[in-house]
């Protein structure tokens, strides 16, 4: 079985599993986006939109591998797409960019949660020393869940309205293993 891959139980107990993003993928994001609200895409992108692109959606299906990473979540029972969390690497690759969007029904169920460690998991793996991302300062529950997971939250000093979370993976192992031994 392939590392990167892992079987998980939503809380209401739906399988998911979490694979790479593979180019046959494709076909799976057109029902994957009718799931998700204007909103929620409009959290994700900054901006009002209510489709993405066939050259947004290539570029989202085609990445190299060796800069990037993407894992969606798929419903073991449908084969439905439910989530995609990805993961840019910087020029020097000791850190890199995330994204993530669920479908919307899903929010509040534990896949985003589930995403985010999964990807962290795989950042610290590859040997990144930094996570970071940019969230709109009003998309409160990815603020909690980011603060939850151990981002720093902070302004962003170039776009009003946007919040920069940072997570600094040698820092989150020491505070990791701190709670698990109880030492401080």
């Amino acid at each position: 079985m392939d590392p990167n891959e892992r079987h998980v139980v939503l809380h209401d107990g739906e399988p998911v599993l979490l694979r790479r993003l593979m180019p046959e993928d494709a076909a799976l994001y057109p029902d994957f986006l009718a799931a998700v609200t204007p909103e929620d895409l409009r959290l994700r992108l900054f901006v009002p939109t209510h489709e993405v692109s066939p050259q947004m959606l290539d570029r989202l299906i085609n990445y190299d591998p060796a800069r990037a990473m993407a894992f969606i979540a798929i419903d073991e029972r449908s084969g439905r797409m439910l989530g995609v969390v990805r993961l840019h690497d910087d020029d020097r690759s000791e850190s890199a960019e995330f994204a993530i969007l669920v479908q919307s029904r899903l929010k509040g169920r534990g896949l985003g949660w589930i995403m985010m460690q999964h990807m962290i998991a795989y950042a610290r793996h590859k040997g990144l020393k930094v996570v970071r991302g940019q969230v709109l300062a009003e998309n409160e529950t990815m603020l909690k869940m980011c603060s939850e997971l151990g981002f720093q939250v902070t302004d962003d000093p170039t776009e009003r309205g946007v919040k920069v979370v940072t997570l600094r993976l040698d820092e989150t192992a020491k505070t990791s293993a701190t709670r698990v031994s109880g030492k401080q």
